[in-house]
């Protein structure tokens, strides 16, 4: 099987939520058409196709998942238009979430046969990589038993409580990643009051609230995909 461990960063700005599925999905079928040639041409003659890390954000948007409930959306679509935010059913795992300008998304579109075959060890890079990125920046995080996405654990001198400020939610077909996860930059955090972000009922924060300031997005980003890269030993 041609080599095929390169990852090209896409930076795609503020994109439209449809919009940047549709690039992902593209991707998505060069992938899928390549492995399919694998076995009926000769490999030598092949050339490899890459893989991508795509960053972006969204304009307004909530977008329910595989396993979510529409129980979890606590305003009616009628509010939504009023408010100009979008609602999306998607075919990743989780539940609902927003997405909107200031929030960091990152869509890995990567075939893990050509690292490791072990969705679990997946999720887990996704939130090391986020965790380790956060630490830059001085945010001490974690992921929590049983739960998916990166959080700020309550700190037992005071009041504080656990808040989620990374989301994920991945689809894997035929070892191919699609979708990945969103990190609270300097995003409003009001649109999460009208919903149960993936059903669980915690806070949400953002790099902005917990360091009083805003961060440039593009040195998150920079940042990110330099330790996501480092992980997958593509650096």
């Amino acid at each position: 099987m041609v080599e095929n461990r390169g990852i090209i960063v896409k930076h795609l700005g503020l994109i439209d939520y449809k919009e940047a599925l549709a690039v992902q999905e593209a991707y998505y079928k060069t992938m899928v058409d390549q492995k399919h040639a694998h076995g009926t041409v000769d490999q030598l003659s092949q050339s490899a196709v890459s893989n991508y890390l795509l960053f972006c954000e969204h304009p307004p948007v909530y977008t329910l998942g595989r396993m979510g409930s529409m129980n979890h959306l606590l305003v009616d679509t009628a509010t939504l238009a009023t408010q100009k935010i979008a609602l999306y059913h998607v075919n990743r795992g989780g539940g609902i979430t927003y997405h909107g300008p200031g929030q960091l998304v990152a869509y890995p579109i990567i075939d893990l046969e050509f690292f490791f075959t072990d969705i679990h060890r997946y999720l887990r890079l996704l939130e090391a990589s986020v965790i380790e990125m956060l630490a830059h920046f001085n945010i001490p995080s974690t992921s929590l038993p049983g739960l998916t996405g990166v959080w700020l654990k309550a700190d037992k001198n005071s009041k504080s409580f656990d808040r989620k400020i990374c989301s994920i939610g991945i689809k894997v077909s035929r070892w191919i990643t699609m979708h990945g996860l969103a990190i609270n930059v300097n995003n409003k955090l009001a649109p999460f009051d009208q919903i149960i972000p993936c059903g669980i009922t915690k806070a949400v924060t953002s790099m902005q609230q917990e360091l009083k300031k805003s961060i440039p997005i593009m040195d998150v980003s920079d940042i990110l995909a330099q330790i996501f890269l480092k992980k997958l030993n593509c650096v």
